[in-house]
């Protein structure tokens, strides 16, 4: 019995010396390596850590953990435990939002952030942020303003709209339109028209979301104008029209157009409404892009009210931005739902400048990013490829074998879903076992995506494609290639 009391005592000692050597933590605050966040994220968040970090330490003490306390005998345990905290602190705080390069060959990527901002919406946002500004405050009159006037004017010159205004999507301006016009009422829509957008995101849901009735009209892949009239009665709010931008029907259809909607709609004093979704402010085939109707088109075929995207072929940031007669957007901004669906400081000054280049038609594609990857010349693409090849060849060594290929890029958020166009991969192909393949190309892209600047490419028939299309810098692309970590064994 003395004996175990014996080894107990000792065991209970051995316990106590180990919490003895445990810094405090103020000791803890001296150390260089957390000297240098006191300044960056103040006292508390290091205290905090500290704290947290010691309260671990004692339970490691009180388990019996061997390998701790030989650690903690070492004489630089301080100096460890420090880096240990601030490598956590750091870590804790890093944005986990990470520029990519976008490689997949969808140019613009709801997954990656769609467009990128041309150099004027990313300085207007800068000063924006850093500034007060004049965002709901006439200067002239010194009296509240409406923030749709720094915009309006521009979209209504570039379209030819009588009145604009401006929320922070397209869905959310969609929502605004039925819920004004249509609270309690029945909308008419082709049912050939009922889309999904991204997310499960249904244009039902919408209209159950703005307490309106959905009416489909027609069939899925014919609808006539003698539909849309024969369900028009006194509970009818509106006509709508969904361009279908994310799919294609085709064969044996047929579609009311835009003007003999219009005059049907006029005839019963009762809005035609488009939804755009994925809008264009100019004509792509000028640059050699496939057709899609613009905004203005829009409303020279008869439309009352046109919605659409500004972050899509738009190419800037998330917006939904409706146009059309000046008596209905004056009730948009009356519903008081306006306010809560309204764009903040920084996307309306970074969609002004964006809007503002559309005023330059005649550089507008190489000027904003979306265009300017949209209609970059194979020939460029083909030598970025080859720039890059023996980069990626150098890396893979022994895992996969590489080569430059043709590819087909695809336009992205659900914008001219069934138009490719011609582009130029580094193509990766595992050099693995029979079995063992799939395996092999899961950890290639995996590998990729853990670069310091991940890279995201498509696989596809057992392969790793990266799309050069939208790679611009290729210094850096290939600079961290040497970090790249894969199993070589």
């Amino acid at each position: 019995m003395e004996g175990v009391r014996a080894k107990v005592n000792r065991h209970m000692t051995v316990v106590s010396d180990l919490y003895k050597l445990l810094p405090s933590v103020d000791t803890m605050l001296q150390q260089a390596e957390l000297v240098r966040l006191l300044e960056k994220m103040g006292k508390a968040v290091v205290k905090t850590a500290i704290q947290t970090r010691l309260d671990i330490a004692r339970q490691q003490i009180a388990g019996d953990d061997e390998d701790f306390a030989a650690r903690l005998r070492s004489p630089n345990f301080d100096k460890c435990l420090a880096a240990d905290i601030a490598a956590g602190i750091e870590q804790e705080f890093t944005s986990t939002l990470r520029p990519v390069f976008n490689l997949t060959g969808t140019v613009i990527h709801t997954n990656l952030g769609r467009s990128r901002f041309p150099p004027e919406a990313v300085s207007a946002m800068e000063m924006a942020a850093n500034e007060c500004i004049n965002l709901e405050f006439d200067l002239a009159s010194g009296k509240r303003g409406d923030r749709d006037s720094h915009i309006e004017a521009a979209i209504c010159d570039i379209c030819g709209a009588e009145a604009a205004t401006v929320v922070n999507n397209n869905a959310a301006a969609v929502l605004l339109v039925l819920s004004t016009f249509a609270f309690g009422r029945e909308v008419l829509i082709s049912r050939g028209e009922l889309v999904e957008i991204g997310g499960s995101f249904r244009i039902p849901e919408v209209m159950q979301s703005a307490g309106c009735k959905l009416r489909e009209v027609g069939t899925t892949n014919r609808t006539h104008l003698k539909d849309f009239a024969s369900a028009i009665d006194d509970n009818t709010a509106l006509i709508m029209k969904v361009h279908t931008s994310n799919y294609e029907i085709r064969g044996f259809t047929e579609s009311v157009p835009e003007s003999a909607l219009h005059e049907l709609a006029g005839q019963h004093g009762i809005p035609f409404v488009s939804d755009l979704g994925s809008g264009t402010l100019v004509d792509l085939t000028r640059f050699g892009l496939p057709k899609e109707p613009t905004v203005s088109s829009e409303l020279l075929r008869g439309a009352d009210l046109v919605t659409f995207s500004g972050d899509k072929l738009l190419g800037g940031p998330q917006a939904g931005i409706i146009v059309g007669r000046r008596d209905l957007v004056d009730q948009l901004k009356k519903n008081p739902l306006k306010r809560a669906l309204r764009i903040d400081k920084i996307t309306l000054v970074a969609l002004v400048a964006v809007i503002n280049l559309y005023r330059d038609p005649e550089r507008i594609g190489t000027r904003l990013p979306a265009l300017s990857d949209l209609t970059r010349p194979l020939a460029e693409i083909e030598y970025m490829a080859t720039q890059v090849e023996e980069g990626v060849r150098q890396a893979l060594t022994g895992l996969a074998t590489v080569t430059v290929e043709p590819c087909k890029s695809q336009i992205g958020s659900g914008s001219l879903p069934t138009e490719l166009l011609d582009s130029m991969a580094i193509v990766c192909t595992p050099q693995a076992a029979k079995g063992k393949r799939d395996a092999a190309l899961v950890a290639l892209a995996k590998a990729f995506r853990a670069l310091p600047r991940p890279v995201i490419g498509r696989v596809h028939d057992g392969r790793l494609l990266l799309d050069c299309r939208c790679l611009r810098d290729y210094s850096g692309f290939l600079e961290q290639l040497q970090s790249i970590a894969l199993d070589k064994t």
